[in-house]
C-alpha cells in the first residue's frame, strides 16, 4: 500500500487500512470526526530537547481556517499529505482536510513522495519540507512534474540559496512558512517566486506579534490559545503585518570573545554555494578549542568532497570579518536528520567529532 486517499465523509464507511502508518491516519481522523477535545504532539527536537505539547480542538481548527483563508484552499480541495503525521506539519494537513471538507491523499514519509503517486496525479496543495522540494527538483523522474501542484508550502528548514533559485522557475506558487508545534503550524507566509514574491514573511490575519528585549517574536491568538509564545527567533519588524527574520538567538557562539551568528554566515555561505553551482547541505558550527573556547567551522556533506575548499575558504573570507571565516571545512558521510528531516546540527557534529559540543 503506498498511498490512502479519503475524505471525511467517507471515512467511517472505509475498510480500516492494513498498514501501521495508514491506519494511524485512519484512527486520528475517527478521533478528529468523534470530536476529540485535545490531542498531544512531540516537537520535532530541532532547537531542543523534544517535549510534549497539549493542543486544544480550538486551536487546531483556528489554525486549519486561517490556512484555508490565506491561500484559498476551499472545500473539494485535493491535498496531498507527505509529512508525518505524527508531527505538527502533518498532523495539520490532516486536520485542514477534515476540517474544511478537503479530498487527501497520504503517502509514507520520504524523501520524493511524487515517486509514489500516479504519473496522472494531480492537487491542488501540498505542504513540503525542503529536502523533499530538492528531491522532486533533482530526480529526473519528477523534475517535469512540479506543476501537479496548485500550491506550494515549504517549512520546518531554511531554504538553501540554490533551491530558492531552482524555485524562481517554477510556474506554480511557492511559499515559506514560519511556525511551530506551540503555534500550531505557521502564522506567517512569504511567496518564493513569481511576480508576488516577497522578502519578509506576512503574519496571518489575527495574529497579533511583536519582540522582547532581545528583539525575539513573541507571538499570540486563537492558535496559541490567546497566551504569549516567546521564541528565540531574531527579526526585524517591517510592518504592522510582516517580519524579516534574522537568525535564532541561540545560534551565536563566543568564539574568543567574538560572538558569531551561525544563521548570519549560513546565509552568506549558502549564496556561495550556490554561485559555485554546488547543490549540497551545509550548516555552521562550532567545536571546543584551547584559546578560541569555541571554533568556527563549516560542515558540508561528503557528496560535496568535490569541491576546492580553498577557493571556497577565499570566497567566503572576501565577504566577512577575519574573526568570521571558518578555521576548518568537514565533509559528514551524511548529515543526521530529525524525525521531521531537518538537519540535527549537534548530533552531526558531535557524530563526525567523536566529542561532546555542547
Amino acid at each position: 500500500m503506498n498511498s490512502w486517499t479519503s475524505h471525511r465523509d467517507k471515512i467511517l464507511q472505509e475498510e480500516i487500512p492494513s498498514d501501521p502508518y495508514f491506519k494511524s491516519i485512519y484512527d486520528f481522523a475517527i478521533a478528529w470526526l468523534s470530536g476529540r477535545k485535545t490531542f498531544t504532539i512531540t516537537t520535532s527536537g530541532s532547537t531542543g530537547t523534544p517535549k510534549e505539547i497539549v493542543l486544544s480542538r480550538t486551536q487546531m481548527i483556528a489554525s486549519a481556517r486561517l490556512t484555508g483563508q490565506v491561500l484559498n484552499l476551499l472545500e473539494g480541495t485535493y491535498a496531498l499529505v507527505c509529512l508525518n503525521v505524527n508531527y505538527i506539519a502533518g498532523m495539520m494537513m490532516l486536520v485542514r482536510g477534515l476540517e474544511l471538507g478537503w479530498l487527501i491523499t497520504t503517502v509514507k514519509p520520504g524523501s520524493n513522495p511524487l515517486l509514489d503517486v500516479p504519473e496522472e496525479a494531480s492537487f491542488d496543495f501540498v505542504a513540503l519540507v525542503p529536502m523533499q522540494m530538492s528531491a522532486i527538483l533533482q530526480d529526473a523522474q519528477t523534475h517535469g512534474r512540479v506543476g501537479v501542484f496548485g500550491k506550494i508550502l515549504l517549512g520546518g528548514a531554511a531554504v538553501s540559496e540554490v533551491l530558492l533559485q531552482e524555485i524562481q522557475a517554477l510556474g506554480v506558487p511557492v511559499y515559506q512558512s514560519y511556525g511551530m508545534t506551540e503555534t500550531v503550524s505557521h502564522v506567517a507566509l512569504r511567496r518564493l517566486n513569481g511576480d508576488e514574491s516577497q522578502e519578509d514573511y506576512q503574519v496571518m490575519p489575527g495574529i497579533e506579534f511583536g519582540v522582547d528585549e532581545r528583539s525575539c517574536l513573541y507571538i499570540c491568538g486563537a492558535v496559541t490559545d490567546n497566551r504569549i509564545i516567546q521564541t528565540n527567533d531574531l527579526v526585524e519588524i517591517t510592518s504592522s503585518n510582516s517580519f524579516r527574520w534574522l537568525g535564532r538567538a541561540d545560534s551565536v557562539i563566543n568564539s574568543g570573545g567574538v560572538k558569531i551568528s551561525l544563521d548570519k554566515l549560513d546565509q552568506m555561505v549558502g549564496k556561495i554555494l550556490q554561485e559555485m553551482n554546488a547543490t549540497t547541505d551545509y550548516f555552521s558550527w562550532h567545536e571546543p578549542d584551547e584559546k578560541l573556547g569555541q571554533k568556527l567551522v563549516l560542515f558540508l556533506e561528503e557528496k560535496a568532497a568535490f569541491l576546492n575548499t580553498e577557493i571556497l575558504l577565499s570566497k567566503i573570507s572576501d565577504r566577512v570579518k577575519r574573526y568570521e571565516i571558518p578555521k576548518a571545512i568537514y565533509f559528514a558521510e551524511q548529515f543526521k536528520r530529525t524525525p521531521t528531516a531537518k538537519i540535527d546540527k549537534k548530533a552531526t557534529a558531535q557524530n563526525y567529532l567523536k566529542t561532546p559540543n555542547d
